[in-house]
């Protein structure tokens, strides 16, 4: 008598139905250990990843302290000399008074040689662009005629 199911599909024998059963009753077991081992190895490295992060951060707040105070250090021995400065700053500015006479005569000559040499500059840049006079005659007669 036909069967309904479709005509693609093969039916098993016992020893093939026997022989699957038994394969996949060997594999269930090793995939499941296989998942297990694999989970616990993934969890493994996480936490040695996790471990390894906190350990490079706890290294590098470290040095962030000592840096932090290196800069504080410096910023004492900054504001130290800046109060130095300030306290010396009358004896600094009696000291420039007495050499006032002298600078604006310097300023004076300095700006003369500036000037000279603008002046200077100037007209090379002004020749070296006019054009060469042509040693050929003019092509259209100069003169007007009357």
């Amino acid at each position: 008598m036909p069967s309904k199911t479709s005509k693609t599909e093969t039916r098993l024998t016992p020893g093939q139905r026997l022989s699957r059963g038994l394969k996949y009753s060997a594999v269930g077991p090793v995939d499941v250990t296989r998942g297990a081992v694999g989970l616990s190895l993934d969890g493994a490295q996480s936490s040695a990843a996790w471990l390894g992060d906190l350990y490079r951060r706890s290294r590098l707040k470290s040095q962030l302290s000592q840096e932090l105070a290196a800069a504080q250090e410096t910023i004492a021995q900054e504001l130290a000399a800046a109060q130095e400065v300030v306290s010396n700053l009358p004896q600094a500015l009696q000291k420039a008074r007495t050499r006032r006479r002298k600078r604006p005569l310097l300023l004076a000559a300095a700006g003369l040689v500036v000037l000279a040499g603008g002046a200077v500059a100037f007209t090379i840049v002004r020749r070296s662009t006019q054009p060469d006079p042509s040693p050929l005659p003019p092509s259209v007669e100069v003169s007007p005629k009357p």
